[in-house]
């Protein structure tokens, strides 16, 4: 059975053995985790900025298309109202049209800002990495169903 949890300290040595986390020490926001068991399966940064904002989103090849994303997508955009916000947002690559697929499905639209070019190293427990991409920026509109 699938379970979303916030990124425990005790988790990381175990979600960074098969998932990166590359804004782990950002400080603006919270990963959730998705587990089965003790398995980690994947994971998304939840940046608590306003807009809040959908980061790292990472499924384990082995586990994709299963749901997992879908699931942890649901589980930030109920974070996001109970936090009181209406809106969630993202930014996509331009070239990675499975993710836009993914998100499209779950509502977010361009969010009218153009686009954002990404241009920095990333650096990961395992090692860092130049990124050089071109994002949209997509939101979507949250119903508030907390009342």
């Amino acid at each position: 059975m699938l379970e979303i949890r916030p990124l425990a300290a005790g988790d990381v040595e175990n979600v960074t053995a098969v998932l990166g986390l590359a804004r782990l020490y950002q400080g603006d926001g919270v990963y959730f985790v998705a587990w089965e068991g003790d398995e980690p399966l994947g994971h998304l940064h939840l940046a608590l900025i306003d807009p809040p904002e959908l980061q790292d989103v990472e499924v384990r090849a082995s586990r994709r298309r299963l749901g997992v994303a879908s699931a942890l997508i649901r589980h930030a955009e109920h974070e996001v109202r109970v936090r009181g916000f209406d809106r969630l947002r993202l930014g996509v690559s331009i070239d990675n049209l499975p993710a836009q697929s993914l998100y499209r499905r779950h509502g977010f639209v361009d969010a009218g800002l153009g686009t954002r070019r990404i241009k920095e190293i990333i650096h990961l427990r395992t090692g860092s990495f130049a990124v050089d991409d071109t994002w949209l920026i997509w939101e979507k509109r949250l119903a508030d169903t907390t009342s």
